[in-house]
């Protein structure tokens, strides 16, 4: 007699597994992942605001992580964010403004197997709008704030306004071309399962950084940004995702390093990425 039952392919039910399972995830990594410099040892620098502008204002290569936990699975899932782009500070009309571009950005799941992929045109199709950011002294360390400046991707709207929940938005663009509304997100579980979740996002970041001794900026990235999943390539992948930034400030750096301007490229930065920035944080293995 044939059992009855609910049968899932291979890949499905890893991939069930892997959402609905009872088991812990990796575990996060020390906090904080980097330790930066946090003086200038210039001391006639430091009462010098003018001097300190010209010390800022330049290219930067952009580095961040951001660390979120989604508690719609049956365990919490944990997730990486690494950003790479370009950073540039300048005055326009006596106000000091920061321009950010993203090209290349990595996923890392705290669930052993599963992997996912944000690719470079969904990163680049991210544009922060230009800010005007404050640069201030305090106990004798100067500081810069960029407030948060809404964008959005995937969907035409206002960017003030919360995101929009509704899968059939007349809005909807495909901003990284593949045919898709939203930006598409690949995920795979080892070598059984493989699928496509389809985001649309409002941009919503804050920065606090400290001008260090040797030139760089660093500090701490605060993220509130809204998601909303408008479809998928399979059913079991289109479900709601609740993705919250672990409130810990050292699982969220940020570091800019000046860099020539003529490196202004993607591929210019990824070549020289493992030159000016930490390794990549992971997840530990229990």
């Amino acid at each position: 007699m044939r059992r009855k039952g609910i049968m899932l392919i291979p890949g499905l039910f890893a991939l069930y597994i892997i959402l609905h399972s009872c088991s812990a995830p990796l575990g996060w990594p020390e906090s904080p992942l980097y330790i930066f410099e946090k003086s200038f040892s210039d001391t006639s620098l430091l009462s010098d605001r003018e001097k300190v502008l010209n010390e800022i204002i330049g290219h930067y290569a952009h580095y961040d992580v951001v660390a979120y936990e989604d508690t719609t699975t049956h365990t919490t899932m944990r997730t990486f964010i690494i950003s790479y782009g370009f950073t540039d500070l300048y005055l326009e009309d006596g106000r000091l403004m920061q321009s950010d571009r993203f090209v290349h950005a990595e996923q890392k799941l705290s669930r052993k197997n599963a992997k996912s992929v944000f690719s470079d045109a969904a990163v680049q199709a991210i544009k922060p709008r230009v800010q005007e950011v404050e640069l201030y002294s305090k106990d004798g360390i100067w500081h810069l704030y960029r407030p948060e400046s809404p964008s959005l991707l995937g969907i035409e709207g206002d960017p003030s306004e919360p995101l929009s929940n509704d899968p059939n938005d007349p809005g909807l663009t495909d901003p990284d071309k593949d045919g898709h509304p939203g930006v598409t997100v690949r995920i795979s579980v080892g070598k059984f399962f493989k699928g496509d979740i389809y985001l649309i996002r409002r941009e919503i970041f804050v920065n606090h950084l400290t001008f260090n001794n040797n030139g760089t900026l660093s500090g701490y990235v605060i993220d509130k940004s809204e998601q909303f999943v408008v479809g998928a390539s399979k059913k079991i992948l289109n479900q709601k995702s609740n993705q919250l930034q672990h409130p810990d400030k050292g699982l969220n750096p940020v570091l800019l390093v000046k860099i020539d301007p003529g490196i202004d490229t993607p591929e210019e930065l990824m070549e020289i990425r493992a030159k000016i920035f930490p390794e990549e944080p992971e997840f530990i293995r229990k």
